[in-house]
């Protein structure tokens, strides 16, 4: 029987289910799967609801119950796993928006390293939506999205490093995506 989760209904049930408690996580996480859904002519047809569920489903490793490492793109792949989600679903949580660089700042590297991480489209998309979407919602252009992290995160802190290395990265997947959508138009 396929699942539910890799559809945006299915992944907006689950979410609705553990994120509205964290407040500015949840409009974070509505704003970033309405963006998914206006950049997803940038994957295959096919790809779509799964881009889109992604979007739905990446930030729920922060929700207090699902929390073991403390990794969020981890805890919720982990998590995703335990209910049987599609392997691409859970890969795309697990790698969303440059996950491997913090993992190396948290010594989670080979946890997060069991979960193979696809160089497409869809994760570029993915990385797209996050990195172009502030953290109560807001819609901001990629540059001042890394500027708001590194400001949120006291330099030297795990996430401040992560982001300043992974910086081109994001960029590089954030201008993949913008080229694929400026073809559609």
């Amino acid at each position: 029987m396929p699942s539910a989760l890799d559809t945006p209904q299915g992944a907006a049930e689950l979410a609705e289910s553990l994120l509205p408690p964290l407040g500015n996580r949840w409009l974070h996480t509505q704003a970033v799967a309405a963006r998914a859904r206006e950049v997803s002519e940038a994957v295959s047809e096919e790809d779509r609801d799964l881009l889109i569920a992604a979007a739905w489903l990446h930030d729920i490793g922060y929700a207090p119950e699902l929390r073991s490492t403390g990794f969020h793109p981890l805890d919720g792949a982990r998590y995703l796993e335990t209910l049987d989600a599609p392997t691409r679903l859970v890969r795309l949580v697990a790698h969303h928006s440059g996950a491997v660089y913090e993992a190396e700042q948290r010594g989670l590297t080979a946890e997060l390293g069991v979960y193979e991480r696809e160089d497409s489209p869809v994760l570029d998309a993915l990385i797209y939506a996050d990195m172009t979407t502030g953290p109560a919602g807001q819609s901001f252009d990629f540059g001042r999205r890394i500027d708001e992290i590194l400001e949120r995160y006291e330099v030297g802190s795990e996430v401040h490093t992560a982001i300043s290395k992974a910086r081109p990265y994001l960029a590089a997947a954030v201008e993949r995506t913008a080229v694929l959508l400026a073809a559609q138009a």
